[in-house]
């Protein structure tokens, strides 16, 4: 299991709304937990989320906080087999935040 923090210059509800966007998930989800229908449980309200992959045993929980002006601080645990979660947990969050950057730029 892998743990992730990252800091994000975006409100918590468009961090979040950007994660749990079904036409999204693909641009930063794992291709891991891409398999079948990788839509998210969880608690709006809470922003938080849970992907799990239906025939691995991969899963992700996203949780997004507000911080101090208006930004976002994402907390990510990936759970999954191999060497180099740690790496993938980074990377996933760095994909976030583009897709995120992204979607403020196109609206």
């Amino acid at each position: 299991m892998a743990y992730a923090e990252r800091g994000v210059s975006a409100p918590p509800e468009v961090v979040f709304n950007t994660a749990t966007d079904p036409d999204r998930i693909s641009s930063w989800l794992p291709e891991q937990l891409l398999s079948g229908d990788p839509a998210p449980e969880g608690d709006a309200g809470e922003l938080r989320a849970r992907w799990t992959a239906r025939r691995t045993d991969w899963s992700a929980d996203l949780t997004v906080e507000p911080v101090d002006a208006g930004g976002s601080r994402l907390r990510l645990e990936l759970a999954g087999g191999g060497e180099d979660v740690d790496r993938l947990a980074d990377e996933v969050l760095d994909s976030l935040a583009r897709e995120v950057a992204d979607n403020l730029q196109a609206g």
